[in-house]
């Protein structure tokens, strides 16, 4: 489970990335050379009111006073956070990967509590060895990624899912909006066929956002030591 304490002081962040910046090796740091260290503006309260109003859900505290107080996106984790912006009228976060938040399902809970992989049941890709023409492995591969397809990209995987940064490769990492998990982050490893699953720390203890967020920030300083 998360700890029940939860970190919404986020004053010296600013400070660190300013330094981390300033660092002559920061291009050193996974991910830097494209969230360059930069925070956009945070949200102002009217504008996070307007946000949960769209998405008829309060969003995890820790998050929330990240959005108000530090930024509504940028410098973060791997590829860094997805920024929130207003699109077609609409408040959306924008990224590799940010599309698969679904806003208008985002209120309903997120089931899971144990990691999971939709691709479990699913048999073997087919091999080219077992077929005696190219074309009969073609036609059997085709079949194979279409099932693929309907068992592991569907949107049910996702609900109750926000979708916070991508780390290349499709690998995406997300916060847990509603449902027995709320407030951790998990990731979704769909792509190499692991499922999602949620993050620990060194110590086992699954991650907030805070402590994910900040977990990162170590690491960068270690990195620049």
């Amino acid at each position: 489970m998360v700890p029940a304490v939860t970190h919404t002081d986020w004053s010296d962040v600013r400070e660190r990335l300013a330094r981390l910046s300033a660092h002559p090796d920061a291009g050193r740091v996974f991910g830097a050379k494209a969230h360059r260290w930069t925070l956009e503006p945070a949200l102002s309260a009217g504008e996070l009111a307007e946000l949960e109003g769209e998405l008829r859900v309060e969003l995890p505290e820790e998050y929330r006073s990240f959005l108000l107080t530090a930024g509504r996106g940028g410098a973060g984790p791997a590829y860094g956070l997805f920024p929130l912006r207003r699109v077609d009228e609409r408040w959306a976060w924008e990224g590799d990967g940010a599309e698969l938040t679904d806003r208008d399902t985002l209120h309903q809970p997120f089931p899971h509590t144990r990691a999971f992989n939709p691709a479990g049941a699913l048999p073997e890709p087919p091999d080219e060895d077992d077929y005696d023409t190219v074309e009969a492995f073609n036609e059997a591969e085709d079949a194979y990624w279409q099932l693929h397809d309907r068992v592991v990209c569907v949107p049910d995987h996702s609900i109750g899912l926000l979708y916070l940064c991508h780390l290349g490769c499709a690998l995406r990492e997300a916060l847990v909006v509603t449902g027995p998990a709320r407030g951790q982050m998990w990731a979704d490893d769909t792509a190499e066929g692991t499922g999602f699953r949620p993050l620990r720390d060194s110590d086992g203890t699954r991650l907030g956002f805070a402590r994910w967020y900040r977990r990162w920030l170590d690491e960068a300083d270690a990195t620049l030591a």
